[in-house]
């Protein structure tokens, strides 16, 4: 069963979402040449050890553990609640957050390491007139 419910038109909603060449979807990121940390998105200079001219682009892992989570049961007019909040260390070392969906928003239904994986979605913000963005959320692995 796949977890992609996406067509090619739509535009991703942040610059770290890349479509690859057989489009296919995918979060990039950068790796230190000098200390081997990994980051979320571009970078020119590594945080971990300053090293300059050294992050090299990768493809982010599509799997990963929950951290982290909180049930949001109030936001924005017109954004459906209750929903998961999450932080997901994912399996190459990056840190992630998202929407955790394809589980009961209630506490008794989470759990520290729980196995998750990146779906993508297209979605409509509430003022956007019907017009879609490309996004990811997280469902259990």
């Amino acid at each position: 069963m796949s977890t992609d419910t996406t067509t090619a038109e739509a535009p991703p909603l942040t610059p770290i979402i890349k479509t690859a060449e057989d489009g296919s979807h995918y979060l990039a990121g950068c790796k230190c040449g000098a200390c081997g940390k990994l980051f979320v998105g571009e970078r020119k200079i590594c945080a971990a050890c300053c090293a300059r001219d050294q992050m090299k682009p990768v493809r982010l892992a599509e799997t990963g553990k929950l951290y982290a989570w909180s049930i949001v049961h109030r936001s924005f007019p017109g954004v459906k609640t209750p929903f998961i909040d999450v932080v997901v260390d994912l399996a190459d070392g990056a840190h992630l957050k998202g929407t955790l969906e394809g589980v009961v928003p209630d506490n008794s239904a989470l759990a520290y390491d729980m196995p998750v994986k990146i779906a993508w979605r297209e979605a409509a913000p509430v003022n956007a007139g019907g017009k879609t963005y490309l996004t990811y959320v997280f469902v259990p692995a």
